[in-house]
């Protein structure tokens, strides 16, 4: 059984659901919950983007560390509904791949479960979204859960 489950989270449909099933797994006697999300940043990082253009670097990265910071709020409140007393964690992704920062934070707080959803994307969008998950799963150390939304088609 596992017993330190980390799931990792952005706001969308599968996330969600992942949500769900971690807290349904730390629900289990002596398990424990820590819920993560990255604050990509790494479009202001590539783009160059400077205080000459249209946009404020720091602004832009306050209000996604705003937005980042209330989704894991909203998290843990899911979570303490359930009984759960849950960790919290925000990671910044500076110039690393969202998939390492997470397989790198769940080591961080030694979990034995990364439990994340899956878009389910193919071809064109693949190629121009790219994968966590599937990037998570040839890189993650740690067991893997992936949620997929009902409906969705398999590989």
């Amino acid at each position: 059984m596992k017993k330190r489950i980390f799931v990792a989270i952005d706001g969308s449909a599968t996330a969600q659901l992942a949500l769900a099933e971690a807290i349904h797994f730390a629900s289990l006697p002596g398990a424990s919950l820590c819920i993560g999300t990255v604050l990509d940043t790494s479009m202001l990082v590539q783009n160059n983007i400077s205080m000459g253009s249209l946009i404020d670097p720091q602004s832009v990265k306050a209000e996604l560390r705003q937005a980042a910071d209330l989704l894991l709020d909203n998290a843990v409140a899911l979570a303490k509904e359930a009984g759960l007393d849950a960790h919290r964690m925000l990671v910044e992704s500076g110039n690393k791949r969202i998939a390492e920062l997470i397989s790198d934070s769940a080591k961080q707080w030694d979990a034995d479960l990364i439990v994340i959803g899956t878009h389910g994307r193919r071809g064109f969008e693949r190629l121009l979204m790219g994968s966590v998950a599937e990037n998570l799963v040839r890189i993650a150390t740690t067991s893997l859960f992936l949620v997929r939304r009902q409906g969705e088609p398999q590989a």
